[in-house]
Order: structure tokens, then sequence, then C-alpha cells
């Protein structure tokens, strides 16, 4: 992990273009080659970033990162007041709360849930940044990756979208295709799932554990 504070302008050019003017700025590069910038506000989310696999240059007073789409992310740096690096290590992934690793236990019980002729592969399939909750395959053998989270949020497709990356460069599973299922998925994180080709599915905990409410039943 890499953090550079700086003041710097960046410019984004891809499928639309973004400018953010001069200011003070943290400027990440983390292991797996993605490049982050961040304010000092916004909670987590970066102002701007490029995900993997992507390829930094850096020039004296100028990064440039671009990714295999040929989309650019310039960062003008007028001044460095801090960089510093730190190894991290293996991270050991997100233990995921009793209702997450409930529902994985049950999706996987219920591949079916998916569509029909879905069959499961193998549970918390490993990949070098961590694993994938469900590998499956749909009716025509192909390999799918299951991302399940109790809340779906943007966090979590840019999750499944490292490990589809990944995935995709194994020979004998590629191609991959991804789902992204939670038990309320938010419109941003469907708009971006969708954008990158990823379904969505919307589960109902109840359902999956064979309860039937009567209550929310018309007959």
């Amino acid at each position: 992990m890499r953090l550079v504070i700086a003041r710097c302008s960046v410019d984004y050019a891809g499928r639309l273009t973004a400018h953010l003017p001069l200011a003070t700025r943290l400027l990440m590069v983390k292991a797996d080659g993605s490049v982050l910038v961040h304010s000092d506000g916004g909670s987590y989310k970066p102002l701007n970033w490029m995900s993997p696999p992507c390829m930094l240059r850096e020039e004296p007073g100028r990064w440039t990162v671009v990714n295999k789409a040929g989309e650019q992310l310039v960062i003008t740096i007028e001044d460095v007041l801090e960089d510093v690096g730190y190894e991290l290590g293996v991270d050991p992934g997100l233990v995921k709360d009793g209702v997450e690793a409930h529902l994985q236990a049950l999706l996987a019980e219920h591949v079916h849930t998916l569509g029909a002729g879905y069959r499961l592969v193998r549970r918390e399939y490993p990949t070098p940044v961590g694993p994938v909750d469900l590998l499956v395959r749909d009716p025509a053998g192909v390999a799918v990756a299951v991302e399940i989270k109790r809340r779906g949020e943007i966090d979590g497709v840019e999750q499944l979208t490292r490990y589809l990356e990944l995935l995709n460069r194994d020979p004998l599973l590629a191609p991959v295709r991804g789902v992204f299922a939670a038990q309320e998925i938010k419109p941003q994180a469907r708009t971006l799932a969708e954008d990158r080709g990823i379904s969505c599915v919307v589960l109902d905990y109840d359902e999956l554990r064979g309860i039937d409410n009567k209550d929310a039943r018309l007959f």
C-alpha cells in the first residue's frame, strides 16, 4: 500500500470525462494495482479511481493510469507533502455476519434459486484476493461466480468485479460471468452491476429457509 498526500488536479477520460481542480488529496496505490483519489470528506468513497488491471506510469509532476479499455486517469501533481509505503500482507478477508453466512449455505443448498439447471461447483472458491462465495455452472456449463450480501451496495459489486477479473484469467474456467445476490440491492449498485454485465438476484431469506409467510400471501 502506497499513500501519497499531494496538491494535485485530476482528469479522467473514458466513457465520460471528469475534472477535479487543484486541491490537497490522498492518492492511494494498492498492491492489486488499483489507484484511488480521496478527499477529506465523502466517507469511504474515492473522488475518482481506476480498478485493476491497469498500469501506472509516473513522470515528474504527472501520473498516468491506463486500464485495459484504454480509459485514462491523469493526476497532475503540483507538490508532494507525504509519500509513504507499507506492506500490509495478505488480508484474511471479510468475516461475514451470521445472516450472510447462512444465506451462502442456503443458496448453495438451493442453487436452483438462480435458475433451473444450475449446479454447485464449490463454496468459498479461492482467488488471490479472497474467496468468491459460490462458484456454480449454469445449464450451458458456463462458470458463474456468485457474491452474496445481506445488503447489496457498490462495494460488493467492486468486490465481485475483482474476483471476475482474476477468474477470467484461468483458461480452465473462462468465460466466467457474475451474479450479485442480496436480500436488498441498492439502485446504484444494481446500475453498476448491470453496466459491467453482472446479473442481480434478490434473495428471500424466509423462502430459502422454507418458511411460508401466510400473512404475505393473497390466497
